[in-house]
């Protein structure tokens, strides 16, 4: 039985394209500051657009990228920022990795009824039968990675059970979808079926004998983040939401927000920072908790240790003040 408010929408109304619009928006920025080649953003493009007439226009109107480094210089960007099995240094954030095979926690991929499918996702919990918190995990653009599996067994250590549903289940999951088609397949799906998703994972998660039926969170990164704010907007039963740089959800749903929502950006994220005016003054304005941190000298994904992006002082700070919201909006 749905949890959701009253009226939730429905998947046929009006096509609602601003997720699709924010990974568009993503994209062409990355092309602009060279992060993508011409042909990588085309094909990334091409995926949310389904025309490569639309695509190429899109492109045309950009300013000039700029000057991509040289592959020499790519390469020693790229083995500085990403952490491997050969470099676990600092940057790899190893002291906030948490082992599947941690003794303290247990974590599998579970599969549950949805809308229309079966779903799958990533289940992590501390050992024990004790009644415990929910926390739902939203993905980024890339799908169900290693990176968010590891987010969520952080967030088991922590105490609670943690699943971060899998968008592309209806595709057969993350790991059987091309990396380059992820984002047009997440982009081009309604994003009630999104929220629905996540509905049907809290759900599944409330059948479970350890969980706290009344005491439900949800966490979300870059288009994640997004789909956590849409996620509040339809999902009654949620305590707190915590959406990492995630675009604002459609404004006149706020006054259906319950969760009590700590909003994190980045200074350096100007694209999604141009949007706290409004989202804030929204929440406000309907009496919602509502606060909000932006680092300094953090840019747009500074979260996820895996990418070029990775602040590990903003990120271990952002995800302490994370557990803390939950401590304060779930335990209690």
């Amino acid at each position: 039985m749905s949890n959701q408010t009253s009226d939730p929408e429905p998947l046929h109304r009006a096509k609602d394209e601003s997720l699709k619009q924010y990974l568009i928006d993503e994209f062409v920025e990355d092309y602009q500051e060279g992060k993508l080649t011409r042909r990588e953003a085309l094909k990334r493009l091409l995926g949310l657009t389904t025309s490569l007439a639309l695509a190429n226009s899109i492109l045309a109107a950009c300013a000039p990228p700029a000057t991509r480094p040289s592959p020499t210089a790519v390469s020693t960007l790229a083995s500085a920022a990403t952490p491997t099995s050969a470099q676990p240094a600092a940057n790899a954030a190893d002291d906030v990795h948490v082992s599947p095979d941690d003794p303290a926690i247990q974590a599998a991929t579970v599969q549950f009824p949805g809308q229309g499918a079966t779903l799958s996702g990533y289940l992590a919990r501390p050992k024990g039968d004790a009644p415990i918190p929910l926390v739902l995990v939203c993905h980024e653009n890339r799908g169900l990675t290693d990176h968010i599996q590891d987010v969520t067994r952080r967030v088991a250590k922590a105490g609670y059970a943690g699943l971060a549903v899998d968008l592309l289940s209806r595709q057969g999951g993350s790991d059987r979808v091309d990396a380059a088609q992820v984002p047009g397949v997440l982009g081009n799906a309604p994003p009630q079926q999104l929220v629905q998703d996540f509905q049907a994972g809290l759900d599944y998660l409330k059948t479970q004998n350890y969980a706290r039926k009344d005491s439900a969170g949800m966490v979300g990164f870059c288009f994640g983040g997004g789909v956590t704010w849409r996620c509040a907007t339809q999902i009654a039963d949620l305590r707190a939401a915590v959406p990492f740089y995630g675009p604002n959800p459609p404004l006149d749903e706020v006054p259906k927000i319950q969760a009590a929502v700590f909003a994190i950006y980045g200074e350096l994220d100007t694209r999604i920072d141009a949007g706290i005016p409004a989202i804030e003054a929204a929440m406000k304005q309907n009496n919602k908790t509502f606060e909000k941190m932006i680092y300094p000298n953090a840019n747009h994904a500074f979260h996820n240790d895996t990418g070029a992006s990775y602040n590990p002082t903003a990120a271990r700070d952002a995800w302490a003040k994370t557990l803390a919201w939950f401590e304060k909006y779930l335990e209690g």
